[in-house]
């Protein structure tokens, strides 16, 4: 039998690539050494989430991450789709908790020492004056603000991002379109043959503004 169909070959190892050791959760150490390093890239990893917003992005807080809508909704269809489908699986995992009201405050970061009173008074500090006639800076807890040259606090102020108009009905024109202002439409006067002006013509309707 063996002579018929000729002496059996050896079976060759099956090299399964990263990405199905990612998807069904194979760890990289039960692979040989051999294969673990022979496509010279880096194992996934476990926490790509957390890797991806530990970097410096944009909006990106110790606690939040902030996605202007106007930005994420002008962004291709099929980025939109996806994100759509990662958000309505969020959504859906996490809808029983109790979610409260966020409001998003734009800032930019300023020193304590730039600050006028009423800017300090929104981030939280006060100043005054000591017995001495220095200034003295203070949390909302009443405690000196040992260096405040080198103290940041985060300030309101304009969102230099555009948002899409409230209105976005048909009638509405392009968004973010001033409307236009029309005023009362002209009357027309007459002259007669003498050169003597006659009396003004009936002037139509005219639209109060």
């Amino acid at each position: 039998m063996a002579k018929k169909w000729g002496k059996r070959r050896k079976a060759s190892p099956v090299v399964v690539p990263q990405a199905f050791d990612a998807a069904f959760g194979a760890p990289a150490q039960a692979r040989p050494s051999g294969q673990a390093t022979r496509s010279g890239r880096a194992p996934a990893s476990s926490t790509p989430l957390a890797d991806q917003l530990s970097t410096e992005a944009p909006g990106v807080s110790e606690n939040y991450v902030v996605l202007p809508r106007s930005l994420a909704e002008d962004m291709p269809l099929p980025w939109q789709q996806q994100l759509a489908a990662l958000l309505a699986q969020f959504h859906d995992t996490h809808r029983t908790l109790s979610w409260p009201t966020y409001r998003v405050v734009p800032s930019r970061p300023e020193r304590l020492v730039d600050l006028d009173e009423e800017q300090l008074a929104e981030a939280g500090y006060l100043v005054e004056l000591d017995s001495e006639g220095e200034m003295v800076y203070r949390d909302r807890t009443g405690r000196r603000v040992e260096n405040p040259e080198e103290t940041v606090a985060l300030v309101p102020c304009l969102d230099p991002i555009a948002r899409k108009p409230a209105d976005g009905g048909a009638g509405s024109g392009k968004p973010g379109a001033a409307p236009m202002n029309i005023g009362p439409q002209p009357v027309w006067r007459a002259t007669g043959r003498s050169g003597s002006t006659a009396s003004p013509a009936a002037s139509p309707a005219q639209a109060v503004p």
